[in-house]
């Protein structure tokens, strides 16, 4: 421990002397540190911040359910379900491999411009369907890997027992699935968080958007750390969170071995 925390502190030491002796550092802190202008920007970022946050849990409490449908429509067996199988990977990877910056800006620009009585014409609407299309995509073969890694003998062990296909898969594969999966559900949910940003394209004004205006009005860089900061304070707390959780599994999994 002491080992680490010396060398940790040789390296930060060396960062700091290395970043303010260099040339340009009088002008980088001008721009990027000045303390009056974060103290006065960050009340507006932090009530645009807001945004982000009901952006994000807006958004997950659609995700969690329609990527589970999606994972299991992929894991139907039999040809007869084909089609439908066949449209759940068309729908995975295509929203996979489009932008997620397209996506919103197609939907939030597209949709209202078609003039359609019935189709809604707020921005942060099509900011969350934009981003539950694209990350139900991502989640979704989050929960089709945990479905296939519960053994086949888990569910033919339930049908011996009378179960059918949707209730083996219901009471004894999913719940699982889902709790294997927890872990890399938290990094699509951290990935989710940062990409609530993307929306300012939109014309929201959400963190980043907040803070470009204030950038624009004091010719400064200082909100950018602002918002940055606020991020931050977000994904780290989450991040540590499922470093716990991969941690806790693991203990979990080597206890069950020994035993």
């Amino acid at each position: 421990m002491a080992i680490a925390l010396l060398s940790t502190a040789v390296f930060v030491t060396v960062v700091v002397v290395i970043v303010t002796r260099s040339p340009g550092w009088g002008e980088f802190k001008a721009y990027f540190l000045d303390g009056e202008i974060f103290r006065d920007s960050f009340r507006e970022i932090l009530d645009a911040f807001w945004l982000n946050v009901k952006l994000f849990l807006t958004a997950e409490a659609f995700i969690l359910p329609a990527a589970l449908f999606v994972a299991v429509l992929r894991s139907l067996p039999g040809p007869v379900f084909f089609p439908i199988r066949a449209l759940a990977i068309v729908y995975a990877d295509l929203f996979r491999g489009l932008p997620t910056i397209l996506v919103i800006s197609l939907l939030g620009f597209g949709m209202p411009a078609l003039g359609l009585s019935w189709v809604p014409i707020s921005q942060f609407f099509w900011a969350v369907v934009a981003l539950v299309l694209v990350y139900t995509a991502y989640v979704s073969e989050v929960y089709r890997s945990g479905i296939e890694s519960v053994h086949p003998s888990q569910a033919a062990a339930a049908r011996s027992l009378g179960l059918t296909h949707g209730q083996a898969l219901r009471f004894v594969v999913l719940p699982q699935a889902v709790r294997r999966v927890i872990p890399p559900l938290l990094n699509d949910f951290i990935g989710l968080q940062k990409d609530t940003a993307l929306v300012g394209t939109l014309g929201v004004v959400e963190a980043f958007r907040q803070a470009q205006i204030d950038q624009a009005a004091t010719f400064n860089g200082t909100p950018y750390l602002v918002a940055a900061t606020l991020f931050v304070a977000i994904t780290i707390p989450l991040a540590r969170f499922t470093d716990w959780l991969v941690a806790r599994d693991r203990r979990r999994q080597q206890a069950g071995r020994l035993a």
